[in-house]
């Protein structure tokens, strides 16, 4: 299975007509978050795929509808799963969406608020785990893991809370935006115990077909 992650940047490699053939064999498209519902539009609509999103802390003008349990809004076939989990092309994924307080703005979390949202995930976890054998596959997030992939200014730190997620869990896969990459070289794919964490920032390619990426 080929995943197509994007966030925070319309990125010209994907906002082209060349989209189709660049991503041919894309199964599934997961947002992390700071991009204009136009442009998920775009991309389903190109690409003929389910996509799954989490709202970051910009990019916020349906926010307020998709967080009272819309799941389609103004023709966008884009599926809602921030505090949610939900099966899609045979992968579990849940979502928690915002970053870190840092002015009161909206869909920003202390640590602790962090750690509420995700008890509203445990029962559906936990009924994954007695019915399907595992947690989940996905944690789809905006905000990064405190101390992977994260800044140290008030706004792009990250959740402690995610770590222990991660812990507890066991997902294949956490995936986030928010810190964006001025320098490719920069790491973007670091392990955490059993999860794989990728930074999506633009667009990245997860092909679960590749050799440790199974899931």
């Amino acid at each position: 299975m080929k995943i197509l992650c994007i966030s925070d940047q319309i990125d010209p490699l994907v906002y082209s007509s060349a989209i189709k053939e660049r991503f041919k064999g894309i199964d599934l498209i997961l947002c992390a978050g700071d991009l204009p519902m136009d442009y998920l539009d775009f991309v389903i609509s190109s690409l003929n795929r389910p996509l799954l999103f989490v709202f970051g802390n910009h990019e916020l003008d349906e926010h307020s509808f998709f967080r009272k349990g819309g799941d389609i809004s103004r023709g966008y076939g884009a599926v809602h799963v921030g505090s949610r989990v939900r099966i899609e092309e045979g992968i579990i994924v849940a979502g928690l969406g915002g970053s870190i307080r840092y002015n009161r703005g909206d869909n920003q979390y202390t640590n602790f608020q962090m750690y509420l949202e995700i008890a509203r995930l445990i029962p559906a976890l936990l009924f994954n785990r007695l019915f399907r054998g595992r947690f989940l596959d996905v944690l789809l997030t905006h905000a990064a893991p405190r101390g992977i992939h994260d800044r140290d200014d008030p706004c792009h730190r990250g959740f402690t809370a995610f770590l222990w997620f991660m812990r507890a869990f066991k997902p294949k896969y956490l995936i986030h935006g928010h810190i964006h990459l001025y320098d490719f070289s920069e790491v973007r794919t670091t392990v955490y115990h059993q999860t794989q964490v990728i930074n999506a920032y633009s667009h990245y390619v997860v092909d679960t077909e590749d050799k440790g990426n199974h899931l």
